[in-house]
């Protein structure tokens, strides 16, 4: 239960709310065992009216009466317990929703390397309203339990101490043995647990893909797969009911041999006249009041052991470390963005002597011995090292899964090197904040990237606060403004997930438009122009080479054309730098470059395959 109080204590901020469904409870509580005396004294008075001990029948009517105004009072403190109850589960529910979603924004890449999206979302939903429905029903009904037991225990003890001791030991007895269920059943729902977020991964990838699926006519596997997963979630529910029930026997044959002995003795002493009537009912009542905390026990436990093992998922992903100095973190968790949200300061980037005219568009970036491995095995790139001077185009050339956009990664910190630097000026980037360093760097994918919402969100995601003037000059900057002013609704036109309503040219147009509105000084470039038919591609070239005007670029070369038109080419082989020069020098220099010139030039199909192996298209 520590994983829960853990909870409990991380939203102190509503103990106001837990507090008053707490009082809430204890007047429920309160005015349930008021009920019985009430009866009591009514049974008591009629006992006496019918034996000709007394008259009228207006005491009666005011017992009535108190019993209604009980009743109504009952039913306000539920429904207003229930209230804020609702309240505080939204609000628990928001605030830890709103935590997990901060900790996964400041996670590293790697994280999301070895998690499914689906499986991340799944565990999200799983996790919170297993914990807020515990928290909302434990505040709702412990406490309330709690009073009852302790109240009718008291009261029993007055009239019969016998019955008191008997009650009193059921409760005990009852928590041992539904204590010896707990860590086994734990054990079932973590697998069952496992095969949820697994089938909730895969759906949510299915249904992200649901194009791929119906062209290679999957639907059929797919949803047997899916069957299959939760067929075994069947099967651990069988196992763990059938453990649970069993137990759950255990308990209740202790409960009821309790019981019996409780109801004997009442029923005896009322008859030899220890106990009136009233007595006896009052008795009986109090003694329905044990049953009822003892038996709802049952489903409390239950709740709490989901919330449990909901609540080690939720710690998890809480406990992973965040990226290194991660500005993004601080902007998003602290509301510190005062300090990240600047642009990298003139003197910062310039090194230890500061010298305010210095920009960053005038400094070089440098690697220096650079080398970087996913996992324990063999290095992906080893000792990288180059220069590269501000306003330069370098376009990085490699076999594929030579390390291109890896290297590109390592600059954007996506990844840390496992060895060397990466500097600007002579800055190491891992020296400054996260926001700060990646506010200086563009980047346009090879495959577009947009979100649901409307075009002009799109194009202001890097500036939610430009105005439409600057959107808008971005978008004819980047070819787009004429095909969003055919739309009717123009830059308020909602272009579906991913951008599925457009073209793929317009998508990419729309990326290097967002590019151009946040105006960074590093471009990073995977290659934006490979998929796209020679109409789109000439558009999309037009907007890239604006774009990099007096930027200094990296280029993931995916075409011949736009190697040849940059200032250097880095060729990588091995995980090394194995060239390094301009287009002209490497062309003469037998290296990776002059190879690929050779293979451009031959019709073979064996020489074509080996181009391809490139990434490279002519």
């Amino acid at each position: 239960m520590r994983s829960i109080l853990r909870i409990m204590l991380s939203v102190r901020e509503l103990w106001w709310l837990y507090a008053a469904i707490v009082l809430c409870s204890l007047l429920m509580a309160a005015t349930t065992l008021l009920v019985p005396f009430v009866l009591k004294a009514a049974i008591d008075y009629i006992t006496l009216v019918v034996n000709g001990q007394a008259s009228g029948v207006a005491p009666v009517i005011w017992l009535a009466a108190l019993l209604l105004a009980l009743d109504l009072l009952n039913t306000l403190f539920t429904n207003v317990g229930g209230y804020i109850g609702d309240v505080m589960a939204t609000r628990l529910r928001a605030i830890l929703s709103a935590r997990y979603f901060e900790k996964l924004l400041s996670l590293p890449q790697r994280y999301y390397d070895n998690e499914l999206t689906g499986k991340i979302i799944n565990r999200l939903s799983r996790s919170i309203t297993e914990v807020t429905n515990f928290l909302n029903s434990f505040a709702n009904g412990f406490f309330q339990m709690l009073v009852t037991v302790v109240a009718v225990l008291i009261i029993t003890a007055v009239y019969s101490w016998p019955l008191a001791v008997m009650l009193a030991v059921m409760y005990p007895v009852y928590v041992w043995l539904t204590a010896k269920t707990s860590a086994k059943w734990q054990g079932f729902e973590q697998e069952k647990n496992t095969e949820y977020d697994i089938a909730g991964g895969r759906f949510a990838e299915v249904v992200g893909q649901i194009r791929v699926v119906k062209s290679f006519r999957q639907e059929r596997r797919e949803l047997d797969e899916f069957r299959q997963r939760y067929s075994k979630t069947v099967a651990i529910t069988k196992s763990q009911s059938r453990f649970w029930h069993q137990m759950d026997v255990l308990r209740r044959v202790s409960l009821n041999l309790v019981f019996f002995g409780v109801f004997s003795v009442i029923f005896v002493q009322t008859a030899e006249g220890v106990f009136t009537l009233g007595v006896m009912v009052l008795l009986i009542q109090l003694v329905g009041m044990a049953r009822t905390p003892v038996l709802s026990m049952s489903y409390m436990i239950d709740f709490a052991q989901r919330a449990v093992a909901g609540s080690k998922d939720y710690f998890a992903v809480m406990e992973e470390s965040p990226e290194a100095q991660s500005g993004a973190l601080r902007e998003v968790g602290q509301g510190a963005a005062t300090t990240t949200d600047a642009v990298i300061a003139p003197e910062t980037l310039a090194g230890s002597e500061p010298q305010p005219s210095a920009q960053i568009d005038k400094l070089p970036i440098v690697f220096e011995g650079v080398s970087f491995s996913y996992s324990d095995e063999e290095s992906l790139l080893r000792d990288i090292s180059f220069e590269i001077p501000a306003g330069e185009r370098v376009a990085f050339v490699a076999e594929s899964g030579g390390g291109k956009s890896t290297l590109m990664s390592l600059l954007l910190r996506l990844y840390t090197p496992t060895a060397g630097r990466i500097r600007i000026g002579e800055t190491d980037i891992a020296a400054l904040p996260l926001g700060a360093l990646r506010r200086q760097v563009g980047v346009v994918f090879q495959e577009p990237a947009l979100f649901s919402g409307t075009i002009r969100e799109n194009i202001a995601y890097a500036r939610p606060e430009a105005t439409d003037a600057q959107v808008e000059a971005a978008a004819k900057s980047a070819n787009v403004h004429e095909f969003v002013s055919k739309f009717a609704q123009g830059y308020s036109t909602e272009i579906g997930e991913r951008g599925l309503k457009l073209s793929g040219g317009q998508k990419q147009r729309i990326a290097i438009a967002r590019a151009l509105l946040k105006d960074a000084p590093i471009l990073v470039l995977d290659e934006a122009t490979s998929a796209l038919d020679s109409k789109s591609e000439q558009l999309v070239q037009d907007g890239l080479e604006l774009l990099m005007h007096e930027r200094t670029t990296f280029i993931i070369a995916h075409r011949l054309s736009t190697i040849s038109a940059v200032d250097r080419i880095i060729t990588l082989r091995n995980g090394r730098v194995d060239e390094n020069g301009s287009p002209k020098e490497l062309a003469q220099s037998g290296g990776i470059y002059a190879e690929l010139l050779a293979l451009q030039a031959s019709a073979t199909k064996r020489d074509k395959k080996r181009l391809r192996s490139f990434d490279i298209q002519l």
